[in-house]
């Protein structure tokens, strides 16, 4: 029996998943247990060799279909029953993959966003397609919100990624809130689509978005580096979800507003250079 890594890993996320039906959050879950499970592996305290090794290991068990394996069984039923392009999860591995590494070290904006797109954009993505959304800009718009989540958990785990040799951004201030801010063009790209998310499972999704991207916004109000590396971990309290859950509802009443005249620039060149991603959506 799989691990219910979303509870545990994903505060943000379990706390969203409130609103959606059983089902939905349980499919939603098995996706999360996939996609931890693999990042585990890059992530584990173990030799460079033993994580490669772990890695091919279950790329091949992906790629064969071990029914065996509960998180490779509910993966594949994921697949087959909302159509997710095995693309999709080749770009998440390739971007898991890029971390099993001595050193890792990303040196421009179109590296950050490749690698933003591949371990997360993939993942919003995938999440787009179980909670049944079709149109290709609406599934463009949760890669951009997969993005924007992705730079705010970089930008909040400068000090932490240093120690086990992962350089996403440089280490200071400066550019963490320029990060903040570059992931801002990304969670307002990802906002008018979610319209074209059911009614019923919309609500969830607002109100994750809005509780991860208010991490970026307590990153952006500290004052030095110095108190940016005495914060510790970052992270938004129950009584800041409370009233961020709150806020949420202003946001679902103003989707309901005529929006015809709004044209999203997806800020997608850099990464389709590399990457089709139509060929995804």
């Amino acid at each position: 029996m799989s691990k219910n890594y979303l509870s545990i890993y994903a505060k943000s996320f379990n706390w969203a998943g409130f609103f959606l039906p059983k089902e939905t959050y349980a499919n939603c879950s098995k996706l999360y247990d996939f996609c931890r499970t693999a990042d585990n592996i890059a992530d584990e305290q173990n030799s460079l060799d033993f994580k490669k090794k772990n890695f091919e290991e279950f790329k091949e068990a992906f790629n064969k279909k071990d029914r065996n394996n509960s998180i490779i069984k509910n993966i594949w039923e994921l697949i087959e029953k909302f159509n997710i392009s095995t693309k999709i999860i080749d770009d998440l591995f390739d971007g898991i993959d890029s971390d099993i590494r001595e050193k890792v070290k990303l040196n421009s904006k179109k590296e950050l966003l490749i690698y933003s797109y591949r371990v997360a954009g993939t993942v919003g993505l995938m999440m787009a397609k179980i909670l049944k959304v079709n149109d290709k800009e609406s599934l463009r718009s949760a890669i951009d919100l997969g993005i924007a989540m992705q730079l705010t958990n970089i930008s909040r785990d400068v000090i932490e990624d240093e120690k086990n040799n992962r350089v996403y951004i440089s280490a200071d201030l400066e550019t963490i809130k320029s990060t903040i801010l570059f992931a801002e063009k990304f969670y307002e790209n990802s906002f008018y689509a979610m319209k074209k998310i059911p009614l019923s499972l919309r609500f969830s999704i607002i109100v994750a978005r809005r509780i991860y991207r208010k991490i970026g916004l307590k990153i952006i109000k500290i004052k030095s580096f110095e108190d940016y590396k005495n914060s510790g971990k970052i992270y938004v309290n129950k009584f800041e979800k409370i009233l961020e859950t709150i806020l949420s509802i202003f946001d679902l009443i103003k989707l309901t507003v005529p929006n015809n005249n709004i044209r999203v620039n997806h800020n997608h060149e850099l990464i389709e250079e590399e990457i089709k991603i139509n060929e995804r959506v």
